[in-house]
């Protein structure tokens, strides 16, 4: 396993190289669309030699994605995500942030369950109701990863990019606490469902996610302050709040995606007083920024070679097309339907809702928790259906996100 993630993290170098040089995309997507060519031009020798075309899905087959991503690089990257965010900012627009996040998530898993559940059906594709609300679980998160970088590029407004990147960031713990609570259901016998037990874990992983952050946080606050002018044991402490802090959440069962954003929330916000030295600041900042940058290409790299573990069928790629609409009407009536539980001034209108669907950007999370379903042809179908959203979702959505801010924004304010 070591000597493949040496590999991916060198194919990942080798491809930012590539698209900083000469395709000039943004890094992520760049990097997954060169990914995804060179999966393309691998299978280009199955036309002259099948046993290595096999060798190289067999290597494929062996990258566990959701250990990867779940275990290792998800802790990482949302706490890098979260330690550059202004909290005072996010404060803010608090209630927005949370309303989205909740409701937002849990309203689009049944929007977009029970659309794939009806497609899927109308075209001779049997699926169970709880699989597609699954997958309407799973999908529903946006991705703080692949939208953070493509919002600053965009100099979307201060008060719209908190919006996004705080829902973002928070949604996909909760997300990924539906989707295990609706797995846990499916994976059951019908005598041993019990609401209140689902109710009970999902309060026990939210809620611990949330309090695990809070003392993380603090704790690594107090002992950065501490060596304020010890710019390399500060930003060995961040690591292993990181590190350890995620290691303990998965032992004690709670949302360690939650617990890394709070952490990195709290932390980052002590970066921004005068209690620290500049030194130490710049040491921390420039850390988190580099593996962050560093962890997003190879992730970015992993979801373009995946395309390789895909089972390919026509009625595959149908459902797969008609999940795009299916997850961006979700996430418009989903915003639309949630501004009901905010402030008059809170709600966006017209143009801002509009960007708020387009960037809500799906990303490998999605695919991770696709990959975590037991084996089955369902399971086929979602990760495909899954793929289909995550790809579009990050290079159509992706690559116009800029200019749709731009314009929008620019007819609003001309």
């Amino acid at each position: 396993m070591f000597q493949i993630f040496t590999g991916i993290v060198a194919l990942a170098a080798i491809l930012s190289f590539i698209n900083k040089k000469f395709l000039k995309l943004p890094e992520t997507i760049g990097v997954m669309v060169l990914a995804i060519l060179t999966i393309f031009l691998l299978a280009g020798i199955l036309l002259i030699d099948k046993s290595s075309f096999l060798n190289i899905c067999q290597i494929v087959e062996q990258i566990n994605f959701r250990e990867l991503l779940f275990d290792f690089l998800l802790s990482f990257l949302l706490f890098a995500g979260s330690i550059h965010v202004n909290l005072h900012s996010l404060l803010k627009e608090k209630e927005t942030v949370i309303t989205y996040a909740s409701f937002g998530v849990i309203l689009s898993t049944f929007i977009i369950g029970s659309g794939f559940y009806f497609i899927a059906n109308a075209i001779g594709l049997e699926v169970n109701y709880l699989y597609s609300l699954i997958f309407g679980a799973l999908i529903s998160p946006t991705d703080p990863v692949a939208v953070l970088a493509l919002l600053k590029k965009a100099n979307a407004p201060e008060k719209m990019e908190i919006k996004i990147v705080g829902e973002s960031l928070f949604n996909d713990g909760v997300g990924i606490v539906v989707f295990l609570s609706l797995l846990s259901i499916a994976t059951m016998s019908t005598d041993g469902v019990e609401f209140t037990h689902i109710a009970q874990e999902f309060i026990r992983e939210a809620g611990g996610g949330l309090l695990m952050g809070v003392i993380l946080g603090f704790i690594g606050s107090k002992l950065i302050k501490a060596m304020s002018h010890e710019p390399i044991i500060a930003v060995h402490i961040s690591l292993a709040i990181v590190m350890g802090g995620y290691s303990l959440s998965a032992m004690l069962h709670i949302s360690g995606a939650l617990a890394m954003v709070v952490a990195g929330l709290i932390i980052g916000n002590g970066l921004h007083k005068n209690t620290l030295s500049e030194a130490t600041k710049n040491h921390i900042n420039v850390f988190w920024k580099v593996l962050d940058e560093i962890f997003n290409a190879v992730l970015f790299v992993l979801i373009g070679i995946e395309i390789l573990a895909l089972d390919f069928q026509m009625d595959y790629l149908i459902i797969g097309a008609a999940s795009i609409i299916i997850v961006l009407l979700s996430r418009y009536i989903s915003i639309f339907s949630s501004n009901f539980f905010l402030k008059k001034e809170q709600r966006p209108k017209g143009n801002e809702l509009f960007i708020l669907t387009w960037a809500g950007l799906r990303g490998g999370i999605s695919i991770a928790l696709a990959l975590t379903l037991p084996e089955s042809e369902t399971r086929s179908l979602l990760l495909f259906a899954t793929y289909v959203v995550v790809v579009f979702s990050i290079i159509a959505q992706g690559l116009s996100i800029e200019k749709i801010i731009t314009k929008l924004l620019k007819n609003k304010h001309g």
